[in-house]
Order: structure tokens, then C-alpha cells, then sequence
């Protein structure tokens, strides 16, 4: 089975449920219904028009039909083959659509051969009078209840007015007035029973096709929840092909992951290793943007299939709750760092400043005051760091243009550093939708832009930077590259740079990643090191889905 996304489709818009009116369904199936009941009827009146025709021809019914008006037989029977073969060919070509007027003049023309026909047999022996119940029954069912059982009542009539008038001119007995009573009540009783079966009939097709058009508003209204879900959602059958998959869990699984609905070998190794063990059935996997899954995997399987329903889940959701409960306690802790360590630390700088302006030391002395001042201010930026951590206010996300963000925070940027950095922004003409908090988010690309200029400077000379925005095509989500031309980092550095206290240089701090990637996750976007297309160092933002509701 191929993969059938739950996603939307790739628009914005989604589809309204609107329920159709009661019984507007049922009706049109009825209609067709309808409609073929009348084409079998139609290609029965020419079958039975010439098997009236062909018996009285051939000699094989004689002595039975057109005993007394042979003459009279013949041309209503020819006449009779003649006309149904025009009706078929008139409602042919429209579909066997007519109106209930034409249905009731095809049903009156029948009665009117047949009562012909038994008048020319000689009465109701000839047994031509039982097609009249093919009539009736038909026309309970083509036409309303009412008119179904007017016609019964009209050809009962008109059968019993028939053998009184042949009884009168001597061609018929009063053992006929019997037959044709018979045959009235038969007559009434088929009709009878049709309506009442086709009625309930009518009923149970109506509640049935009500019951289709819920249970798919409420298939619809689930694959839209599913379609809008954050936790990603696939079902896999044995063979590992993704019978069912949400947009969230191709985002999060990347095209590289997933192409034609069957996954990867490594992801496809990655699942059957957490199928196989035996607590727990789930785990971490690599999804696409350098971004960790957690996937929980629950067997679907019966006598008949062996498929698997697979909730994934992005690993930074769960991070940020322990993250959460790490910034309570670190809040605790600057408070105390703040109270025990700023006090004695400016102290130790105001001594050291003063010490400094003495004229009684000597210039070496006055080297080490120096020093004693630098990495004071260094300890202090430390503090104002780890407390601003502590202070972060929740982020309150818009959904932006990232196109016009970039070029009004580039135009901040410039204007408040000293030195003229050459910043080039590089975008589409269309609109890059994003959802993020703009302060933190100015916040993050400050640090970005300062690393990117002071890199590419420190090996060039030139204070340069590039800062690309693109859109993913598979996994529409927004992109935000910092590139700079610098030496890049090393491959032995790249799984601690944004590690609390890390750094490389002797005067940074390092908190400047370590906060930028935690802005960044508590907006589930996804801030990671790489290299472009042109082997240049980039640090690159992958936010979050712009259009995903909850």
C-alpha cells in the first residue's frame, strides 16, 4: 500500500465538513435505484411484446391466446412489440431518466394491451392476466405509494368491469366475476407487500447511508487532528512501508529518512532494534535537521497483519520540562552567587584599581593589577550571564515574515556596533513565514552575527558575515543561516561548543552558544553547526513549523 499522508494538503486553507441534508444521499441512490429497475422493465415490456407476438405467430400457444379475436390479438400484440421498441429507444439515450408522468403513461399503456389481449384469449383462462401483476408491482415501486395503489385499483376495476361486460354479451360465466375478484385481490396484496417492503427498504438505506456520512465526518475530522498534530504519526506494515504517516512525522524524519513511502535502511535498523527489546519499546532516534526523535513504537498486529503504530515525538519537548526544572534550581543558586561572590568580587577590582593608581609600584606590579582587574570583569560577565539565564521570561511567539525580520534586525545591528561589519543578507522575493519571539530571537542573532564577524576577521582581516534565509521544501520549515570565513570549528569541538562554559578563547565566557541554543529549543527551533554548499562555517536555525496549531 502506497503512503497516504495525513497532512493537509499543502495549503494553508482546510477543507470544511460540512454535512450534507438528511436523506439528500439516499435520495439520488434511490433515484438510480429507480432508474435501473425502469431500464429492466423497459428491456422486459420489448422481451415480453414479442414473446406475445412469436407465441400467437408460431401456432404454439393456439387454442390458449387469441381464441376469440385473432385479428384483434395480432395488431394489439405487433402494435404492443412495436411501440415498447420505441420507448427503449427513446430512454436510452437519456439514461433511462424520465418523469413520473412518462412512467405512469408507459404503466397505463401496459394495463390497456393486456386487458386487449385477455379480451381477445377469451378471458382470464388464458392466463395473460398475471402480467398485469408485473405491471402493478412495477409501478408500486416507480411510483409513489399513492399512485401504485390507484393503478392497482384502476386494473382490478377494469378487469372485473371486463368479464361483467363479457358476461352480458354471453362470452364469459359468473365463474369469471370469481377470476377476476381473484386476481384483484392478488393484485393489491403484491402491491401492498412491495410498498411495504421498499419502504422499509428505503429506511434502512437511509440510516445506513447516514451512518457512511458520519463515520467519514469523523474520519476526516480525525485525519485533520492527526494532519495538525506536533507528535508525528505513522503506521508501518511488515514489509516496513509507511501505510500511514502525518505531516509532523515527515518533517521530523526528514526526505532523506523517508522517500516513497519506505524508510531508510538505518531508520527501518533503528525501529526493529526498539521493536526487539524487551521492557520498552521506545527510544531516541536521528531525525532530519540534526534534531533527535524520541519514537514509542505499539504493535498492531493480528492474525491477518503484523503492522506497527509509531508516535514520534521531538526530543527537545521533553528536554525543555527537565530544562525548565534546571533554570528553577539555577535561579535559586545565582542568587546566591550573586550575594556571595559579586560582593567580595568587586572588592577585590576596587583594590585592584586602586592599587593600580598607586605611584609606589613598580610597572610589573601594575601588569598584575591588570590581570587581577581583566579576569574580575570576566568572573562578573559570568554572573550577569548565568543570571540572565535564571531571569528568562517565557517566549511569547509571532508568527513573521523571516525575510523582512532580518533586514529590520541587520538595520539594528549595524546601527548599534561601532565598527562597520560588511553583512550580507541573502532571501527570497516571497514571504518565509516563521514562528518565533523577536527579542529572543534578536537576542540569538546578535551573539550569531558577533561570532560570525569576529571569526572571519581573526582569519581574514575583514569583518564579514552572510545571513541566508531559505525555506526546506520537505520539511517546510524556515531556515536562518550565520555564515562567516573563518577556519570553521573543529571536528573534535563540534559535540561541546554548545556546552555551558566551553569556550576556545581565553577571554570568552562561554554561555553565548549554550543561551542561544536554549532561546532557540524554547521555541522548538533548532539551532546546530554545519558547513554550506560552499564548505564555508554556518550555524544554522531550523524553526519550527509556522502553520502547526498545538
Amino acid at each position: 500500500m502506497s503512503s497516504q499522508p495525513l497532512s493537509t494538503p499543502h495549503t494553508s486553507s482546510q477543507p470544511t465538513l460540512t454535512p450534507a441534508p438528511a436523506g439528500a444521499m439516499s435520495a439520488r441512490q434511490w433515484s438510480l435505484r429507480q432508474r435501473d429497475l425502469l431500464k429492466i422493465y423497459a428491456w422486459y415490456r420489448v422481451a415480453i411484446g414479442l414473446v406475445l407476438l412469436g407465441l400467437f405467430a408460431s401456432g404454439l400457444s393456439r387454442g390458449t391466446v387469441g381464441t376469440l379475436l385473432p385479428a384483434l390479438y395480432l395488431n394489439t400484440s405487433i402494435t404492443y412489440a412495436v411501440l415498447n421498441v420505441a420507448w427503449l429507444m427513446f430512454l436510452y439515450p437519456s439514461g433511462f431518466r424520465t418523469t413520473p408522468l412518462r412512467i405512469g403513461s408507459i404503466l397505463s399503456c401496459d394495463i390497456v394491451v393486456f386487458l386487449l389481449l385477455i379480451q381477445a384469449s377469451g378471458g382470464l383462462d388464458s392466463g395473460v392476466g398475471y402480467l398485469l401483476l408485473t405491471t402493478c408491482a412495477v409501478g408500486s415501486l416507480l411510483l409513489s405509494r399513492r399512485m401504485g395503489a390507484f393503478l392497482a385499483a384502476i386494473t382490478s376495476i377494469a378487469v372485473i368491469v371486463q368479464q361483467l361486460i363479457g358476461i352480458l354479451y354471453g362470452q364469459a360465466d359468473t365463474q369469471d366475476i370469481v377470476s377476476a375478484g381473484s386476481l384483484g385481490i392478488l393484485l393489491f396484496t403484491c402491491v401492498t407487500a412491495l410498498q411495504y417492503l421498499s419502504a422499509h427498504i428505503r429506511l434502512a438505506n437511509e440510516k445506513a447511508e447516514q451512518e457512511r456520512r458520519q463515520s467519514i465526518r469523523l474520519q476526516r475530522l480525525t485525519q485533520q487532528i492527526v494532519a495538525q498534530m506536533r507528535t508525528g504519526v505513522m503506521v508501518l506494515n511488515g514489509r516496513g512501508e509507511a501505510e500511514l504517516i502525518n505531516r509532523a512525522a515527515q518533517q521530523l524524519l526528514g526526505q532523506q529518512q523517508l522517500e516513497d513511502g519506505k524508510l531508510s535502511e538505518a531508520l527501518q535498523r533503528n525501529l526493529d532494534a526498539l521493536k526487539r527489546q524487551p521492557e520498552t519499546s521506545s527510544g531516541i532516534l536521528q531525525g532530519g535537521g540534526h534534531n533527535e526523535i524520541r519514537a514509542s513504537i505499539t504493535a498492531l498486529g493480528n492474525e491477518v497483519s503484523d503492522s506497527s503504530l509509531i508516535f514520534l515525538e521531538d526530543h527537545r519537548k521533553l528536554t525543555q520540562q527537565a530544562q525548565q526544572l534546571k533554570l528553577a534550581s539555577l535561579g535559586r543558586l545565582t542568587g546566591s552567587i550573586a550575594h556571595e561572590v559579586r560582593n567580595p568580587l568587586s572588592a577585590i577590582s576596587h583594590a585592584a584599581e586602586l592599587l593600580g593608581e598607586s605611584t609606589s609600584i613598580s610597572d610589573d606590579d601594575r601588569k598584575l593589577t591588570e590581570i587581577i582587574g581583566r579576569h574580575s570583569r570576566r568572573v562578573n560577565q559570568i554572573i550577569e550571564n548565568v543570571m540572565q539565564l535564571s531571569r528568562r521570561q517565557p517566549p511569547k511567539t509571532q508568527r513573521l515574515d523571516l525575510c523582512q525580520w532580518v533586514k529590520l534586525f541587520l538595520s539594528d545591528y549595524q546601527r548599534e556596533t561601532n565598527t562597520q561589519y560588511r553583512i550580507i543578507v541573502r532571501s527570497p522575493e516571497t514571504p518565509v513565514y516563521a514562528r518565533f519571539d523577536p527579542n529572543q530571537m534578536a537576542q540569538v542573532a546578535t551573539n550569531l552575527c558577533n561570532n560570525a564577524v569576529r571569526h572571519s576577521h581573526s582569519a581574514t582581516g575583514l569583518y564579514y558575515a552572510e545571513l541566508i534565509v531559505r525555506l526546506h521544501p520537505q520539511r517546510e520549515r524556515a531556515q536562518l543561516d550565520f555564515v562567516d570565513i573563518g577556519p570553521g570549528v573543529d571536528d573534535d569541538h563540534k559535540d561541546k561548543i554548545f556546552e555551558p562554559f566551553f569556550t576556545t578563547e581565553a577571554t570568552g565566557a562561554g554561555l553565548g552558544l549554550y543561551i542561544a541554543k536554549e532561546l532557540c529549543e524554547s521555541t522548538r527551533a533548532n539551532l546546530y553547526y554545519c558547513r554550506d554548499q560552499q564548505s564555508r562555517s554556518c550555524f544554522r536555525i531550523e524553526f519550527a513549523n509556522a502553520e502547526q496549531i498545538f
